[in-house]
């Protein structure tokens, strides 16, 4: 079962965002809390969504986690998928192309034109998931990324 998130779900999504950060030994890397998570799921402005899917005994055992973008050549709105993650336990059972279906629903039944996302060169498991429901690879495009002090740096210049 597919559904959106709620605020009660908060924390076991921030633990399943340890688990994929761990996954993708990044761990260092995530540093979002909880209330973090939760302001920008439910806060005044909500700048993400989320889905989680639950097993048959109604246990979550994954979430996809995604916000709008929208391209200036088609003239509308995406969704960008910035986390799906499946316990192990619970993969290779269509929990993951269930999320997916369920963004593409929703891109679908709102006009919007594109589903798109990230993944790691080296998760070929992922990879072949992805192809499998026929996601392609944008190879012509390199993702580029300004963090902690390069942000710092060019965000605290005077503007000129």
């Amino acid at each position: 079962m597919i559904r959106t998130a709620t605020p009660a779900d908060v924390p076991l999504i921030h633990t399943m965002i340890r688990e994929l950060a761990e996954y993708e030994k990044a761990s260092h890397e995530a540093r979002a809390t909880r209330e973090q998570l939760h302001e920008a799921l439910f806060g005044e402005r909500p700048a993400a969504y989320a889905h989680v899917v639950e097993d048959g005994t109604g246990e979550v055992v994954g979430f996809a986690l995604w916000f709008l973008n929208f391209s200036t050549w088609r003239g509308v709105h995406g969704i960008y998928l910035e986390d799906l993650y499946v316990r192990p336990q619970a993969r290779g059972a269509g929990y993951g192309k269930a999320l997916l279906t369920e963004l593409a629903r929703l891109c679908v039944a709102r006009g919007y034109e594109r589903l798109e996302w990230s993944v790691l060169d080296w998760n070929t498991p992922a990879i072949g998931f992805y192809k499998s429901l026929g996601a392609r690879p944008q190879d012509e495009w390199t993702v580029y990324r300004l963090t902690d002090e390069a942000l710092a740096e060019l965000g605290g210049g005077e503007q000129g």
